[in-house]
C-alpha cells in the first residue's frame, strides 16, 4: 500500500478522496424503534467523507431496496454466484428484492461528513429470512460542482445499480430486532475524469456501529488545507478536516492504523502516526497534530 499522498490542481491526475451517499432532506422518514413479532427492522443512515475537489456532488437517487433470503435462496444463490450479480446489477427484482419508502429526486450528497449522519429509509423484512444485499437505483440527472461551475456526471456503461453486499465483518444484523447500517461511496474509486466527462462508478461499503470503530483528531494551522488518511493493509479511509481542524472517521474494521496528515497548501511537512489501534465500539483520540514548514 502507498503511504504518501500527491494531491494536484489538474483534475487529470487527482485522486478524489471520499463520497459518501448522504442526503439530507428526508425529514418525513421516521426513525424505526419498535419491531414487529417476527419481522427484523432495519435503519438505514447516509453519512459523507469529503470530496476533496468537488463543491457539490449531486445524485438522481430513483430506489432503494433490500434483498432478504429464506434458506432456500441462499443456497440457490450460493450455487449461482455469477448468475445472481448479473440479475441484481439488472434490476432484477426475484430472489426476495423488497423496496423501501424513500423521496426519488436529485440530492446534493456532501451535506454530511466527520461523523454527521442521517435518516435516509426504514425497513422490514420476516426475521426468518437473512438480509444478504442493498441496491440503490441511481437516474440519469447526475451531477457535480467544481469551481462554482457545474458538469454533468456520466453512470459507466449506463451501470445505475449499485448492489451492496452485507461483509460480516463490518455488519452485525439482529434478526428478529432492530438493526441500523451507514452506507459509504468511495470517492476516491467512484468518480473519475474520464476523457472530457466526470464518471461514476460507484464503490461503496456498509457498516454498522455495532462492530466498527471511530477515530478522531484535530489537525493545523489551517493554511495546511490538511487531509488525512487513517489506512492498513486492507482498508483506507478519507477525512476533511472542518474549520478548526477537528475530523472524525467512522465505520473503521477494529485493527492497527497508520494516519498520514498530508499537506496541501503552504508547503508544510507531512506527518505520519503509525501503530493506531482502533477497537470495536469505541470513539479513539488522536492528540493534536500541528504542521510545520
Amino acid at each position: 500500500m502507498k503511504t504518501r499522498i500527491t494531491v494536484q490542481a489538474t483534475l487529470s491526475v487527482i485522486t478524489l478522496a471520499a463520497l459518501l451517499l448522504a442526503v439530507g432532506c428526508q425529514k418525513s422518514i421516521s426513525l424505526q424503534k419498535d419491531t414487529v413479532t417476527g419481522q427484523s427492522a432495519v435503519n438505514f443512515y447516509l453519512t459523507d467523507d469529503p470530496s476533496l475537489t468537488f463543491d457539490q456532488v449531486w445524485l438522481d437517487i430513483q430506489k432503494v431496496e433490500i434483498k432478504a433470503e429464506d434458506d432456500a435462496e441462499v443456497k440457490h444463490e450460493s450455487e449461482h454466484q455469477n448468475e445472481a450479480d448479473d440479475h441484481d446489477k439488472s434490476g432484477d427484482t426475484s430472489g426476495g428484492w423488497m423496496s423501501l419508502n424513500i423521496h426519488p429526486g436529485v440530492y446534493n450528497i456532501l451535506k454530511f461528513r466527520n461523523g454527521l449522519d442521517t435518516l435516509f429509509t426504514t425497513g422490514s423484512f420476516p426475521a426468518a429470512h437473512t438480509l444478504k444485499k442493498l441496491r440503490v437505483t441511481l437516474g440519469n440527472k447526475n451531477s457535480v460542482v467544481f469551481n462554482g461551475n457545474s458538469f454533468p456526471l456520466t453512470v459507466k456503461n449506463n451501470d445505475n445499480f449499485i448492489v451492496i453486499k452485507m461483509d460480516e465483518s463490518a455488519v452485525s444484523i439482529n434478526s428478529g430486532g432492530l438493526t441500523s447500517f451507514w452506507i459509504d461511496i468511495d470517492a476516491g474509486q467512484s468518480i473519475k475524469l474520464h476523457g472530457n466527462e466526470f464518471e461514476l462508478k460507484p464503490s461503496v461499503k456498509l457498516f454498522c456501529q455495532d462492530v466498527t470503530g471511530r477515530l478522531e483528531g484535530r489537525v493545523l494551522p489551517k493554511d495546511a488545507g490538511a487531509v488525512v488518511m487513517a489506512f492498513n493493509a486492507t482498508d483506507t479511509a478519507t477525512a476533511k478536516p472542518e474549520s478548526e481542524g477537528e475530523f472524525k472517521f467512522t465505520g473503521l474494521k477494529a485493527g492497527t492504523y497508520s494516519v498520514l496528515y498530508h499537506s496541501t497548501t503552504g508547503g508544510y511537512r507531512d506527518t505520519t502516526i503509525a501503530n493506531v489501534m482502533v477497537k470495536t465500539k469505541e470513539d479513539g483520540k488522536l492528540p493534536t497534530v500541528t504542521l510545520h514548514k
